[in-house]
């Protein structure tokens, strides 16, 4: 437990709660600007194992905000090399690496042997997926976005809480360009998406069950909204569930 005294130290984690953080696994889908932050503090926290899927490679443009890469891995694939990085942070993580894009086809054989799915993508389309094999499945979803200087963090999935589904039941148009970011956003975003991680995994009752969390770094704002869960948005999911291969 010597790596993790200061956490253990906290009262609200304790031993207890580490050894249930070091028992659970968990699949990052998207190792971008979220999932490259999402992935360290993951691993340096301890948990059991996790697995990495994204089917994209290095640019020099991603350097600016997905912190986990290197000038010398240009060109390499983000789930392979955030395997190697991750894995001299902490050799007592399981790390398994999936260079594949994330889809109806293979959403089902990916989540299944996970506890939690944290959702680091930058689409509406993976995001739907996401959502409707944890509801099939009844995983806890930890769900975050960010475009410019505004960014939302939920727990979807829950305690059969809201979904994704109900803050969202229409899909919105993809951009044919992608939006701006502040570089320090993601950061941001993606260490409450672990804190929501570690606490749900510890037993804390204040995760946003139910809630959506947004922050405007611009306007240094921050704001809860209450979600209702809404049952014939469950059972969508449910049914387009059935339909994954």
């Amino acid at each position: 437990m010597e790596r993790y005294i200061r956490q253990t130290a906290l009262t609200e984690i304790g031993e207890e709660g580490q050894k249930k953080i070091r028992n659970t696994s968990v699949l990052l889908v998207g190792v971008g600007g979220l999932g490259s932050v999402i992935s360290q503090y993951l691993v340096a926290s301890g948990i059991k194992s996790i697995g990495l899927v994204d089917n994209d490679t290095i640019t020099l443009h991603n350097l600016q905000r997905q912190i986990l890469y290197r000038e010398s891995q240009i060109g390499l694939s983000k789930a392979l090399s955030a395997k190697q990085s991750l894995e001299k942070l902490n050799s007592e993580v399981e790390i398994k690496a999936y260079p594949v894009l994330f889809t109806e086809n293979n959403a089902l054989s990916l989540c299944e042997n996970y506890d939690i799915i944290i959702d680091g993508t930058d689409n509406y389309s993976t995001r739907y997926i996401i959502n409707d094999v944890c509801v099939g499945l009844n995983k806890p979803m930890i769900y975050g976005a960010i475009s410019e200087f505004y960014g939302q963090v939920s727990v979807f999935n829950y305690q059969n809480g809201a979904t994704y589904r109900c803050l969202y039941p229409q899909a919105k148009e993809e951009k044919n360009t992608p939006t701006g970011i502040f570089s320090v956003l993601p950061g941001i975003i993606a260490c409450l998406q672990v804190s929501e991680t570690l606490k749900l995994i510890t037993g804390n009752k204040d995760v946003l069950h139910n809630k959506l969390l947004t922050i405007d770094l611009l306007k240094n704002t921050t704001s809860i909204f209450e979600l209702t869960p809404r049952n014939e948005q469950r059972q969508i999911a449910l049914e387009r569930f059935k339909e994954l291969g």
